[in-house]
C-alpha cells in the first residue's frame, strides 16, 4: 500500500496513517489512542509501560529516540469547578462556592462525572528526530494510595531528573530508578506539593530559632488558609458596551 493510499484510508477511518501504524504495531498493548488537532496520545497499562516504550524507541518506522519530558498528573477533581453558574442569579455577586474542589473531598468520594479510572498518571513526551514526529505516552497508576510505574531510565537515560521531579512533586514511584530522591524540595519536606489536595499554605514552615540557634520546622501558623476559586468569563452586555466605548475612544 502506498503512503497516499494509507493516508486516504486513515482519513476515512478518522485516523491518520501514522496513528493506524501505531495501532497495528502496539496491538493488544494499547488501551486507547487519541488523535486531536494533529497530536497523538497513546495510553497503556503500567505492566506494558516498558514494552511499549521499547517498541517506540527501537522500531525503525517509529524511532522515538528522545524522551523530551516526563511529568506526573493528578486527576483529582478533573473536570470539576466550584464556581456556581446554573442555579443562582445572573448578577454575579451571589454566585458562590460549591465546595467540591480539590482538597475538600478524597478520591474515593470524588464527583463521578468523569471517565478517569485512577487518580495519578505518568505522561512522557517523545520525539523522533529521524521522522520529525512527536507522540505522547501515558499510563494511569494502578494504585491510588501508592502510585508507581516502572522507570524508563534504562530506555532513555534523559528521564533521570524528570522522574525524580515527578516523584518529588506528585509522590509517584518509579520502580528501578537508581537514585529516586527529592529534587526540588528538601529532605524534610512533608507531602507532595503538586497533588491537588496539598494545602495551598503548605504543611510546615521553616524559620530560624534564635534560642536554638538553628533552623526549625513547625506547623504553619503565619499564613491564613485560603481557597482559590476559578471564575468563568461570560458574555455580558456591560462588557460589550465597555469594549465598544474603548474602541471608539481609541479612534
Amino acid at each position: 500500500m502506498s503512503d497516499n493510499t494509507a493516508a486516504i484510508d486513515g482519513a476515512a477511518n478518522g485516523r491518520s496513517a501514522f496513528a493506524q501504524k501505531l495501532e497495528a504495531k502496539l496491538g493488544q498493548k494499547l488501551v486507547r489512542l487519541d488523535e486531536t488537532r494533529g497530536e497523538i496520545t497513546i495510553e497503556v497499562l503500567p505492566e506494558n509501560w516498558l514494552a511499549v516504550a521499547t517498541i517506540l524507541r527501537d522500531d525503525p518506522e517509529l524511532h522515538f529516540e528522545q524522551a523530551m519530558d516526563v511529568c506526573g498528573v493528578d486527576y483529582l477533581s478533573y473536570g470539576e469547578v466550584e464556581w456556581d453558574t446554573t442555579d443562582v442569579s445572573s448578577e454575579g455577586f451571589s454566585r458562590g462556592v460549591e465546595g467540591e474542589g480539590p482538597g475538600r473531598f478524597n478520591w474515593a468520594n470524588r464527583p463521578r462525572n468523569t471517565h478517569i479510572p485512577h487518580r495519578f498518571a505518568v505522561v512522557v513526551h517523545l520525539l523522533s528526530v529521524r521522522h520529525n514526529r512527536r507522540v505522547r505516552l501515558r499510563a494511569h497508576c494502578a494504585d491510588d494510595d501508592l502510585p508507581s510505574v516502572p522507570s524508563l531510565i534504562g530506555i532513555w537515560s534523559s528521564v533521570d531528573w524528570f522522574e525524580r521531579e515527578a516523584f518529588d512533586l506528585y509522590g509517584i514511584l518509579f520502580e528501578g530508578h537508581p537514585d529516586l530522591r527529592r529534587l526540588l524540595t528538601d529532605y524534610g519536606f512533608v507531602g507532595h506539593p503538586f497533588r491537588k489536595d496539598f494545602p495551598l499554605i503548605g504543611n510546615v514552615e521553616v524559620r530560624y530559632d534564635p534560642e536554638k540557634k538553628r533552623v526549625v520546622y513547625e506547623p504553619v501558623t503565619s499564613v491564613e488558609p485560603r481557597v482559590l476559586v476559578p471564575r468563568t468569563i461570560r458574555d455580558d452586555s456591560r462588557y460589550e458596551q465597555a469594549d465598544a466605548e474603548r474602541k471608539a475612544g481609541a479612534k
